[in-house]
């Protein structure tokens, strides 16, 4: 039995999680593709270790900043976690996060090509160019390129990568196999005006707490060309620390960049059909949710 709470960010997923898990008696698996990441904590707004020992928080701090964590390789962390995890009978663990994929690889079982990224086979492929490289993949798996855009070379590559890597083209190797345990999806919306207020105020936040500090010595211990440096937040301020932009203006990078960032999750978990929408904004939002948790507890129980 699985509770997802998604939806963009700054709705206040983590908080309203921290309270229903607290009720349940139950653990939260994240749902973030930058808090698998160790010393990545403050732009990412990763939970506190305070709150991480109220509640048991799974898939944060999974591996190095140097490392790479795919999604299949998340989506088999994460099934493992919900097979293994101890808790009381018919207590559902929470997924909680704002990267929809992550969420889509658990709850819809998406099946995903078992192929590491080959950066030889990447760079070999790229220097011949996007045209050639997606008539090669007309040529080898019609099916996925009738679903790729010509102009994306990022997809395209992927999907050659596999086919050279197995032998099978990615479109036979991709598809769902939905869990057999009942899933309840509770997205978190609400006015545009008020998430961007929020946005801003967190923002502020981030860098009052030492945002400037963490981006300075994750460059200082792994250099400025980090990919994860070049993410919402840690881009911003490491362009303040070049000295090219001053903290006010970083600031306001940081909030436009990130409601940007939030309108396109939005579109996605809107696009999303099992989700039922909740308002942050809605007084005494923990209880209603809590009510309607344990109504989906009971409707599922043998």
């Amino acid at each position: 039995m699985l509770v997802v709470i998604g939806g963009a960010t700054a709705t206040g997923k983590s908080a309203l999680a921290l309270d229903l898990a607290q009720r349940l008696n139950t653990s939260i698996l994240s749902a973030d593709s930058r808090q698998v990441y160790c010393e990545f904590d403050i732009g990412t707004a990763k939970p506190t270790w305070a709150e991480r020992q109220q509640v048991p928080h799974y898939l944060i701090d999974c591996c190095a900043p140097t490392e790479t964590l795919t999604l299949a390789d998340y989506q088999t962390r994460a099934q493992h976690l919900i097979a293994s995890l101890p808790r009381p009978r018919q207590t559902p663990l929470l997924l909680v996060g704002g990267t929809g994929l992550y969420i889509k690889a658990i709850a819809k079982g998406l099946k995903i090509p078992r192929v590491p990224p080959q950066p030889e086979l990447r760079a070999s492929l790229q220097a011949l160019g996007q045209p050639h490289c997606y008539a090669l993949l007309q040529q080898v798996d019609g099916v996925a390129a009738a679903r790729i855009h010509a102009n994306d070379a990022v997809r395209t590559l992927r999907a050659l990568e596999v086919f050279y890597v197995t032998g099978q083209p990615i479109s036979a190797q991709q598809g769902e196999q939905p869990p057999s345990y009942p899933i309840l999806q509770i997205g978190l919306d609400g006015e545009m005006e008020a998430l961007a207020a929020r946005i801003e105020r967190r923002t502020a936040q981030m860098l009052a707490i030492g945002l400037v500090e963490e981006v300075a010595g994750l460059v200082a211990r792994y250099g400025e060309d980090l990919p994860l440096l070049d993410t919402l937040g840690y881009a911003e301020v490491k362009v303040y620390l070049q000295g090219d932009r001053s903290l006010s203006e970083t600031q306001a990078a940081i909030t436009q960049h990130t409601r940007q960032f939030a309108k396109r999750q939005r579109t996605w978990f809107r696009g999303v059909p099992e989700i039922e929408w909740w308002d942050f904004a809605e007084p005494a939002l923990g209880d209603r949710l809590w009510s309607r948790v344990q109504a989906f507890i009971h409707a599922h129980q043998d």
